[in-house]
């Protein structure tokens, strides 16, 4: 249309359209998940490494004036950031910013929902909760709720998270269960979970373990033997298309079921060719893939004070060198576990 500003994108030098940004606000958490910590935890930053929420909102802006559309806000554990319901409001506000995701282990979410109800605060379009299980006693098996005096413990957490999914429900928001399957540890919760969406409209995915951090030493599912445990007690899996989200998982309906599966087999499947993402984590450093360490660290140039057209350029000029492959599944020519934690990386 003659007249219409048109929006810039931001591709790689193989083509890729980078439309879709994670974003770290903290490397805090208040789990030691097997797949993501030792049972010590990880030495935190320190607070004046970590990027302000202002330092970010203008890191967002510069973004969506190249082709960032989605954000996902991530940690560490996101919720334990004070001030956050503030700052995704104002990520709402963005011009150019189509959707705004939050990922969470669900412990603070209910916390979170009081406060939005109280400040009026925008809500995410959509809330991903890591759960791995259902069971009490598995649960904090996995997260170590029980054995470190550092980890808020919260034995309750499967039933106390229902409540928050319901209103969640009732606010129209799309609401997503991830679970990782590891091998000896919660296969048998794979079904459990899976009920949730047979009386609710969410979506439960199930995400390959990848060897990242504390994850090299464990045993993965493939999303492969996940589903035919699923088929085997539920049925059919029939693909469904029509669930628009930022990352690469595949659909599926189940019959009867209210709610829809999803798989993401990063390492059985891959879908680098289809990569749309950047990653920035909570000390400015804007990763170009997961498995690599090269990057842009941002908060330099901020600290540097570059205006925002150098920073753009700067970016620019950085997404050229994202690499093709990651290097965390043989089907790309190889497997090396990547040492840094999930919770640095920001997920």
């Amino acid at each position: 249309m003659p007249g219409k500003k048109m929006k810039n994108k931001l591709i790689d030098s193989y083509g890729r359209v980078l439309d879709y940004l994670r974003v770290s606000v903290t490397d805090r958490c208040n789990l030691r998940c097997v797949y993501c910590m030792p049972p010590e935890g990880v030495e935190w930053k320190p607070h004046d490494s970590i990027m302000t929420f202002e330092q970010i909102i203008r890191i967002i802006n510069i973004f969506s004036a190249l082709g960032i559309k989605k954000i996902r806000v991530t940690g560490g554990e996101p919720l334990l950031r004070r001030g956050v319901s503030s700052f995704l409001n104002k990520l709402k506000s963005i011009p150019g910013i189509e959707n705004v995701t939050l990922t969470t282990n669900g412990i603070l979410l209910s916390a979170y929902l009081d406060d939005v109800k109280l400040t009026g605060a925008a809500l995410p379009d959509s809330i991903n909760i890591s759960l791995d299980s259902m069971s009490k006693e598995k649960y904090n098996l996995i997260t170590r709720s029980g054995s470190n005096r550092h980890i808020t413990q919260n034995p309750a957490l499967p039933d106390m998270i229902i409540p928050a999914i319901d209103r969640l429900l009732e606010n129209q928001i799309t609401v997503k269960i991830n679970c990782v399957p590891v091998r000896g540890i919660n296969e048998d919760e794979i079904i459990p979970l899976i009920s949730l969406a047979k009386e609710k409209n969410i979506i439960v995915r199930f995400i390959e373990l990848m060897p990242v951090g504390s994850a090299s030493g464990l045993l993965p599912v493939p999303g492969n033997e996940t589903a035919k445990i699923i088929k085997k007690k539920f049925g059919t899996l029939t693909p469904y298309h029509s669930i628009k989200g930022s990352g690469p998982a595949v659909y599926y309906s189940l019959k009867s079921f209210k709610g829809k599966i999803g798989f993401i087999n990063a390492v059985t499947r891959g879908f680098c060719e289809n990569c749309n993402r950047l990653r920035l984590t909570s000390t400015g450093f804007l990763k170009l893939c997961l498995s690599d360490s090269i990057g842009l660290d941002l908060k330099e140039l901020i600290t540097a004070g570059k205006n925002d057209d150098e920073i753009s350029r700067a970016i620019g000029e950085a997404v050229h060198k994202k690499p093709r492959f990651h290097t965390l599944s043989s089907i790309y020519g190889g497997q090396e576990p990547q040492s840094e934690s999930m919770s640095k990386i920001g997920g």
